[in-house]
């Protein structure tokens, strides 16, 4: 477990005391039953920003605070409880750090402080089948003219429906390339899908869309510079996760304090005592290494790709357990839409496939330590 510093943690705790008291499962509840493509409140969002998460992990000098990738990591763990449907980790994690890491002066002043005042969404497009495989891209970047010309359509993009930037991934012919797109540009077309955890997952077609020399992120061959992106990314969504598997782990152990079966409180039988005891095993080394990951980011390490492949396999694997057994140990109830235990493990489906599943991360890790 990380050792958090006095603005680490009391950062942690704003976001569970808001977590807890402005924006409840009852709150997503209301989203979801809203039936909004965008997927999320856009008041809600307006106070993450106002509080300044939006501007975690951006420079100073770009009107963030620059505490670091653990820091949101601990803001998203604190949402990802309550289930809060927000732009949060898609736009200023996975985006953010897009511009961050290979933007020019140019890029960031236009796009940074907009990203960290909570005025503008935006979304990372690369995946374009239905499996995460970053090297499977078939969309296209030509020079044109003094710029470019973009084409293709990318699948599952979160936060699709309502991103004002959109960062795309494209063949460039030097290698793939990493691009800026407006979501106003003419070409960009986007159609939303209804996914199970009621959240934008859209479709975004790039047809023929014209750019401008100043759309391309760092060089014509950015493959390395998409996976560092795509490693934030997936530590930002472990994060997430984390939150989910701690509060649906609390979740149920309440219940099974509170629940008789036969005359006995459920929490007596030991064989159930023996099924908590291994979430809560399994939920502490996920913390371990997911802190681990987010730690690494901040500290700039060398071993960055290993530590997230670990983390976000942990992650997909503690969280498919503990919300099945979420609602396997609730029963009935569990099952039903007045119940939120649904939400969990409706959500954690679509985490757990988010940025590589856990197969793909176990390949990757296997292959990256030399196997």
């Amino acid at each position: 477990m990380a050792v958090l510093n006095e603005e680490q943690t009391m950062l942690r705790d704003m976001a569970r005391d808001w977590a807890r008291t402005q924006s409840p499962v009852t709150a997503f509840r209301k989203v979801r039953d809203a039936g909004a493509a965008i997927g999320f409140d856009p008041g809600a969002f307006a106070a993450q920003a106002e509080m300044g998460w939006t501007g975690v992990i951006i420079p100073e000098n770009y009107g963030g605070s620059d505490f670091g990738y653990l820091s949101l990591g601990l803001v998203l763990e604190e949402t990802g409880r309550t289930l809060t449907a927000s732009p949060l980790g898609t736009t200023t994690l996975a985006a953010a750090s897009a511009l961050i890491l290979g933007g020019d002066e140019a890029q960031k002043q236009a796009w940074l402080p907009r990203i960290a005042s909570g005025e503008a969404i935006a979304a990372l497009a690369v995946d374009e089948g239905a499996r995460h495989d970053p090297r499977a891209i078939a969309a296209t970047a030509y020079k044109s003219g003094d710029g470019w010309t973009l084409s293709g359509t990318k699948v599952f993009v979160a936060e699709g429906d309502a991103a004002h930037l959109f960062v795309v991934a494209a063949q460039t012919g030097q290698g793939i390339g990493l691009f800026l797109v407006p979501g106003d540009a003419q070409g960009v077309s986007r159609v939303s899908r209804n996914m199970v955890d009621a959240r934008s997952h859209a479709e975004i077609v790039f047809d023929k869309v014209v750019l401008g020399a100043d759309a391309l992120i760092g060089p014509e061959n950015g493959a390395g510079l998409l996976d560092q992106v795509l490693d934030r990314a997936r530590a930002g969504v472990a994060a997430e996760m984390l939150g989910l598997a701690v509060q649906a782990f609390e979740d149920t152990l309440d219940y099974l304090k509170t629940r008789e079966q036969f005359g006995e409180i459920l929490s007596r039988f030991q064989a159930l005592q023996h099924r908590m005891a291994n979430q809560f095993t399994q939920i502490e080394l996920m913390r371990s290494v997911v802190e681990g990951a987010l730690e690494a980011i901040d500290a700039g390490r060398d071993d960055i790709a290993e530590k997230v492949s670990l983390a976000k396999a942990t992650a997909c694997e503690t969280l498919h357990l503990v919300s099945r057994e979420m609602i396997q140990l609730h029963g009935g109830i569990g099952m039903t839409d007045e119940h939120h235990a649904g939400f969990y493990i409706k959500r954690a489906r679509i985490l757990e496939n988010a940025w590589g599943n856990a197969a793909f991360h176990r390949e990757r890790f296997a292959r990256l330590a030399g196997y």
